[in-house]
């Protein structure tokens, strides 16, 4: 590589001279400085046309865990805090180094990395840097960090939430975890669904390579609302050994939070990303989002699970091109050989004999699993009271409900114009 000259060097400046946007050249000599003296030799600048956010929020996990694979060398300035406080609901309270004004060193790889507050008279704001010893090392630690976030990603579902200000990312825990045997849907579907998630990640997809078939997969899962998709969803993410991404897009997901996402994800690949409501997806991102489905690379190792309760709205280009979505699964209301299963499951038969049970099941008709799930509270609810239940008068209670739902009709002349407080 051939030695280029560097048209500005901060030795040969001055606070009169030197060019505003580079005042932050300060901070950067001060940390080469400190380096050099805590470990005897130089370190190479990095920069990252991508940014490295990921890298910072493995680190914050290796700080919350309390782990010894970083060393916090420094602050940088001194009117700048140093800590972070935090809650965590369970958990109250705790205090970490903050990921900002610190000089953060992993003495296995030599390699240092620091968010550095930048204050201009336009616009403040935060920019990172690495350093290193050399480029080997360097690249040895982000693929470290990598396993590093893969492996925490394997403990709950993380989140990413399109905001303002870019995508916030939250971790929910899997406190519930739900069977498949208590999943009701139709037998077939039920097990297209779970073999394809098996052999998928089944030995990193040696179905896939074996059959030379391109290892990605996409399925929607639609049908309206309360039949249990979020709970098929839950299920699934609960019962595979690979890391569960679920995409939040709202009125603020944009081209760059599209890029942002499948760039997180195909980095700890094999995953599952779950985006629920896809027909929301913003008009103004849609033609983003649907190259990047049919980027080779961009689902390489991803098994993307979309859902929607509006099928009608869905774009017919994402189920309608192969390597988008592969199959489209509606999750019908129940039957009544599965109204009456998971009426028989939620303990039903503790109130009611095999006749007032049958009957039940016959007159649920049309009701959502959602639905049955109050009416078991309602049933519970009576009994606990009045040791006897109308079981007729608490399903034509759930139906009206369900018709006022979907026309969207709550007054009544009793109640009309008593809604205010």
């Amino acid at each position: 590589m051939n030695n280029k000259p560097t048209l500005i060097k901060y030795s040969d400046t001055d606070s009169n001279t030197i060019a505003h946007y580079y005042d932050y050249a300060v901070a950067i000599t001060k940390i080469k400085e400190i380096l050099l003296k805590k470990f005897g030799h130089d370190f190479k600048l990095f920069s990252s046309e991508e940014g490295i956010e990921e890298v910072f929020n493995t680190i914050e996990q290796i700080l919350e865990k309390k782990e010894t694979d970083v060393e916090v060398v420094a602050s940088i300035y001194d009117t700048v805090g140093t800590f972070n406080i935090s809650y965590t609901d369970g958990e109250g309270f705790s205090v970490t180094p903050s990921l900002a004004n610190n000089i953060f060193y992993f003495s296995n790889y030599e390699v240092a990395i620091v968010r550095i507050p930048i204050y201009q008279s336009h616009s403040d704001y935060i920019q990172e840097f690495v350093f290193a010893r050399d480029q080997e090392l360097l690249l040895d630690f982000l693929n470290y960090i990598l396993e590093k976030q893969r492996n925490y990603m394997l403990d709950g579902i993380n989140v990413l939430t399109d905001t303002e200000d870019g995508i916030e990312r939250s971790k929910e825990q899997i406190t519930n975890q739900i069977k498949r045997e208590d999943i009701l849907l139709e037998e077939d579907v039920k097990t297209d669904i779970y073999r394809s998630i098996d052999e998928f990640f089944h030995k990193s997809g040696t179905f896939f390579k074996k059959y030379n078939i391109p290892y990605r997969r996409g399925i929607l899962l639609y049908g309206s609302p309360g039949n249990g998709k979020t709970t098929l969803v839950k299920s699934i993410a609960g019962s595979v050994s690979a890391p569960v991404v679920y995409w939040q897009i709202t009125e603020y997901t944009t081209s760059y939070s599209i890029k942002e996402v499948f760039s997180t994800v195909t980095k700890i690949a094999p995953m599952i990303l779950i985006i629920e409501d896809i027909d929301s997806m913003p008009d103004h991102a849609r033609s983003v989002f649907l190259n990047t489905l049919d980027g080779a690379t961009s689902k390489e190792g991803v098994f993307l699970i979309g859902t929607t309760n509006y099928p009608e709205k869905i774009d017919p280009a994402l189920i309608n091109r192969a390597g988008r979505f592969d199959r489209a699964y509606e999750i019908k209301q129940p039957d009544d050989t599965l109204r009456s299963e998971y009426l028989r499951k939620k303990g039903l038969t503790q109130f009611l004999d095999e006749v007032m049970l049958d009957h039940l099941t016959t007159q649920t008709k049309g009701l959502s699993i959602a639905q049955l799930n109050e009416l078991y509270m309602s049933v519970a609810l009576q009994w606990h009271y009045e040791q006897q239940i109308d079981v007729d008068k608490i399903v034509k209670d759930l139906q009206e409900n369900q018709r006022r739902t979907i026309r969207q009709d709550w007054e009544t002349e009793e109640y009309a114009g008593r809604m205010g407080f």
